[in-house]
């Protein structure tokens, strides 16, 4: 008789058993904190090295627990809201017939070269990741590139490869991502843009092994669609006037990445910029105003998961926080790294960055709460600061291919479709590549003086 085949947990499972963790480890773990200042440079609250203190004990019982749920789709209600909004936009673009009618058009020009949709396609979100961090953002995005991949016959694991995936390496080795790399400078009073050259030596590489193997994953699994089917559907869709709705969505783009990379919009203009491509395509698709708010309604519905994955990945800190004991496993990781000699002290630093992006997920709040314990602590070794900013910036960064509890991720695969567990079959070994390159970069660092 064979054994039950293993059958990896339901994402909301798996979420509600790391927030079960949570309150449990503020039972077993000791309460205690840092004393935080504002910095000037970076106008956030950073912790002050030397200050942690034990604190009375908070144990997060069941029922508040419970109630830390919510709250955690309270803390992250203007990425919640942005989900919904997006999502309902797009249906409603979708129901117009445009988005098919756009993609066909597309394709019938890139005849014969639709391999090079994965690497422009990577390439482009890779810069976004670069320049701003682009995460969340690109749920926004799902209807459109599971549109194209469909009609390319790629799986629809090769969406998240292409754009979240290719934007979280992008962010992970850019040598500008103000984010990532900014802050932790700025923390560690560096100057911006300085270990740039480095960088880009290794963001070269990186970008070409995950964008290499997304294609070849994606050409592996890909099933050619039926021309006919694809063609009667999209004749069949919307009430005509696809240009004019084309014409919105470009221009509503354009001043979606003028406006998050010029204008610092936050996700509350963004998810009224998207409200308001919902209702101008509904009508100049010719969906009137009730059938633009049927679209939006149904827009709300296939999305909710995706928005409330979102809630739950951040209800985990809320937990701990609340138990008064992230700065406790802070604190716990970066102690013993002042006994390692310099090179296993610069990995070590990896390690703690990795181990601590399970409880934060924020890259910046991660940067705010290590560096200034960290810098301090590579001056007093003789490492330097700038790899120091460089083991957070590999390790902190490539955990977003794979952090249960990085709420866009998860949202991403739900609105895909995409198991968790299957990402885990594609993105994990190159995860481990990836880390790699970047621990051969942070050790290469250290002896050719960066």
């Amino acid at each position: 008789m064979t054994p039950p085949r293993f059958r990896f947990p339901h994402p909301l499972v798996l979420l509600m058993a790391f927030i079960v963790l949570a309150a449990l480890l503020s039972y077993v773990l000791p309460a205690g904190e840092f004393v935080r200042r504002l910095d000037a440079a970076t106008q956030r609250q950073v912790v002050v090295p030397g200050s942690y203190h034990r604190v009375p004990a908070t144990p997060v019982g069941p029922l508040q627990m419970l109630v830390d749920v919510p709250r955690g789709l309270l803390d992250a209600g203007a990425v919640v809201f942005l989900i919904f909004l997006s999502g309902g936009a797009f249906t409603v673009v979708d129901r117009t017939g445009a988005l098919r009618h756009g993609v066909d058009w597309l394709l019938a020009r890139a005849r014969g070269r639709e391999a090079l949709v994965i690497p422009l396609l990577g390439l482009l979100f890779a810069t976004m990741g670069a320049l701003e961090n682009m995460g969340e953002e690109i749920i926004a995005l799902v209807p459109v590139l599971l549109v194209l991949m469909r009609r390319l016959g790629y799986p629809a694991l090769t969406a998240v490869a292409a754009s979240l995936g290719a934007a979280a390496v992008g962010a992970a080795f850019s040598p500008i991502n103000p984010f990532q790399v900014g802050i932790a400078q700025k923390l560690a009073q560096l100057p911006l843009l300085s270990g740039g050259a480095y960088r880009l030596a290794l963001l070269a590489p990186a970008l070409a092994l995950w964008i290499l193997a997304t294609m070849r994953h994606a050409a592996r699994h890909r099933q050619l669609p039926d021309p006919a089917a694809a063609d009667a559907a999209a004749a069949a869709t919307g009430a005509g006037r696809h240009g004019l709705v084309l014409l919105l969505l470009f221009g509503v783009f354009a001043l979606f990445t003028y406006g998050v990379v010029r204008l610092d919009w936050d996700f509350d203009q963004m998810s009224a910029l998207f409200l308001a491509l919902g209702i101008g395509a509904g009508l100049l698709g010719g969906l009137g105003l009730s059938g633009t708010a049927d679209g939006f309604v149904a827009g709300f519905r296939d999305m909710a998961f995706s928005a409330v994955l979102v809630g739950f990945a951040r209800a985990i800190f809320v937990v701990l926080a609340q138990g008064h004991v992230v700065d406790t496993i802070v604190q716990g990781l970066a102690a013993p790294l002042a006994h390692l000699p310099v090179a296993a002290a610069a990995l070590g630093m990896m390690g703690v960055q990795t181990a601590l992006h399970l409880p934060v997920p924020s890259v910046s709040g991660q940067a705010t709460l290590t560096m200034p314990l960290l810098v301090p602590l590579s001056d007093l070794i003789g490492l330097s600061r700038q790899v120091t900013v460089l083991a957070f910036q590999y390790a902190a960064g490539l955990c977003e291919l794979i952090t249960p509890t990085n709420g866009a991720l998860m949202a991403m695969l739900a609105a895909c479709g995409v198991p968790f567990d299957e990402w885990l079959r594609f993105a994990g070994p190159r995860y481990l590549a990836l880390l790699a390159l970047g621990a051969a970069g942070v050790v290469a660092g250290i002896y050719l003086g960066v």
